[in-house]
């Protein structure tokens, strides 16, 4: 739904050193009637200068109080004007965008949750939506850098948690997979977000254990509305309509099963 919205800040704060987390609450009568886990936003700064909103991936959806949650990594100029934002104040809105894991398909079944770095946000939202459907066992396996992690509490609420750690400062020592090799994690599906090289050994790993896999390509989004062709990410089959194998991850995606995408 490209729709552009005026959202009203009710929470925001930092979680860890350089990653902000966001609330934004719908006006009256405008909230969507579902959000999907993985879908995102585009999140306008408060700056004339920064024209293109800020794709931002849906970290929690609270439907009964109409509020979205964002949390992202201050990384540049436009998320350090959205983090400078306060209680009270309001942020354009372009969404909500793209489309997001099907839980459906995964109902019933032992599951694998994958994320690092500000990959981790939106599988917060999946886990707790798959925590809804019965018979559902969710493992959630999430990586960072070193022991200055986020959402983890929130994390292990929902799914049976399990950290890795760059440094070895918490968890596994290693990636999220080294991290599902030493506990001895077995699924019948995987879904993952995180930056290039983690999704594509996902991908030998899903292949090698056989199973279906689900990926956020979300790292390569830009302007997030289908207008700057930066996410382009070639498809294992051609587009009827375009009759190239090219998918734009801000409309197609960002979710994409690891068969149709050619990522390496």
């Amino acid at each position: 739904m490209k729709k552009k919205t005026t959202m009203t800040v009710t929470d925001i704060r930092y979680l860890a050193e350089g990653i902000c987390s966001m609330t934004l609450r719908y006006p009256e009568g405008e909230a969507p009637e579902e959000v999907k886990p993985g879908q995102f936003a585009g999140l306008y700064p408060n700056d004339a200068d920064k024209l293109l909103p800020r794709p931002i991936s849906i970290c929690r959806w609270d439907p009964e109080k109409k509020e979205l949650r964002f949390v992202f990594r201050v990384a540049g100029a436009g998320t350090a004007s959205l983090a400078a934002q306060k209680a009270g104040d309001t942020v354009d809105m372009l969404g909500v965008l793209g489309n997001g894991y099907n839980t459906g398909r995964l109902a019933g079944k032992k599951v694998l949750l994958l994320g690092g770095g500000i990959g981790v946000p939106p599988m917060l939202e999946l886990a707790a939506a798959l925590s809804k459907e019965p018979g559902t066992e969710v493992t959630a396996v999430m990586g960072y850098r070193d022991s200055d992690m986020f959402l983890t509490e929130e994390l292990g609420k929902y799914a049976r948690l399990l950290v890795a750690t760059e440094d070895g400062s918490a968890g596994t020592k290693g990636n999220v997979l080294d991290a599902v090799r030493e506990h001895g994690v077995k699924a019948q599906a995987v879904c993952a977000c995180g930056p290039m090289p983690m999704l594509r050994a996902v991908k030998r790993y899903a292949m090698e254990e056989e199973i279906p896999a689900y990926l956020s390509l979300e790292e390569r989004m830009a302007c997030g509305v289908g207008a700057c062709l930066g996410c382009v990410t070639k498809t294992a089959k051609v587009d009827g309509h375009s009759h190239v194998r090219n998918a734009r991850i801000c409309t197609e995606g960002p979710v994409f099963g690891a068969e149709e995408v050619e990522i390496g």
